[in-house]
C-alpha cells in the first residue's frame, strides 16, 4: 500500500465583511439577515475581528449565547454565581441580587438541586433572570426571549422592556418586522455578512423586504 501526502489547502469563511458602524447613545439598532449573530458576538467581545478595529465605550449585556457558563452538576444556586461572572457581573453583584434573580424563577427549593434534574422550562427560567440580573449600558439582544408560561412570559416582557428603556443604546439581531418596528430607529441589512445598508429603520425594511427579486419571502 502506497500512502500519498497531500497538502490541504485551507478554506476560509469570512463571516463579516466590510462592516463600518458608528452606534450612538439612544440608538435602537435593528440588525438583519445573515452574520447578525456574529455581528453581536463581535460587538460582545466573544469574537475578534481579524481586521479593522473595534471601540466600546460602556457596559455590555449579552442576552445571547444565554447557556454558555452552566454547569448541570451544579446546584441553581451554583450555577448563579458561575453564568453571573461568565457575563462579566462582580461577585459582589451576584451575591447582592442572589434572592432577587431565585425569586424571579419562582424555582424555589429546587435551585437547591442539580441543573441535570431541571425542565427545560425550569433551566430558561433560571438562564433569564440570571441573565437579565445584572443591567448594562449596551444591551445586545438575539431576538425576543420567550420563555415560560404565559404569566411567566409576561414578566419576561416587562423586564426586558425595563431593560431597554434604561439602556442607552439597543442593538437587536431579529427577523421579526413588527418588533423591529416597534423598537428600532436605525436598521442595518447584511448580506452574506456584508453591511449593503444602513439608515432610519422603515427605509431599511423597505429593502429587505424588496429582497434582490422583488420580493421578500
Amino acid at each position: 500500500m502506497t500512502l500519498r501526502r497531500t497538502s490541504a489547502v485551507p478554506h476560509i469563511v469570512s463571516a463579516l465583511n466590510d462592516v463600518s458602524l458608528d452606534i450612538r447613545a439612544g440608538d435602537r439598532v435593528a440588525i438583519i439577515d445573515a452574520g447578525k449573530t456574529t455581528l453581536l458576538r463581535v460587538l460582545a467581545g466573544i469574537c475578534h475581528p481579524t481586521a479593522g478595529s473595534l471601540d466600546v465605550l460602556g457596559r455590555c449585556l449579552s442576552l445571547f449565547d444565554l447557556s454558555a457558563g452552566f454547569d448541570e452538576e451544579a446546584t441553581g444556586y451554583e450555577n448563579i454565581v458561575r453564568r453571573g461572572l461568565v457575563i462579566g457581573a462582580r461577585r459582589s453583584e451576584i451575591d447582592a441580587r442572589r434572592a432577587e434573580i431565585a425569586e424571579f424563577t419562582e424555582l424555589g427549593d429546587r435551585l437547591d438541586l442539580p441543573l441535570r434534574t431541571y425542565s427545560s422550562g425550569m433551566m430558561l427560567r433560571l438562564i433569564f433572570a440570571v441573565a437579565t440580573a445584572v443591567e448594562g449600558e449596551i444591551v445586545l439582544l438575539d431576538e425576543w426571549i420567550g420563555v415560560g408560561d404565559q404569566q411567566f412570559r409576561r414578566k419576561v416582557r416587562q423586564r426586558l422592556d425595563g431593560i431597554v428603556a434604561r439602556a442607552g443604546i439597543l442593538v437587536l439581531a431579529s427577523h421579526d418586522i413588527e418588533l423591529i418596528q416597534s423598537t428600532c430607529n436605525r436598521a442595518i441589512l447584511l448580506e452574506e455578512g456584508r453591511m449593503t445598508a444602513v439608515g432610519p429603520t422603515d427605509a431599511i425594511l423597505a429593502i429587505y423586504l424588496a429582497g434582490p427579486g422583488g420580493t421578500k419571502a
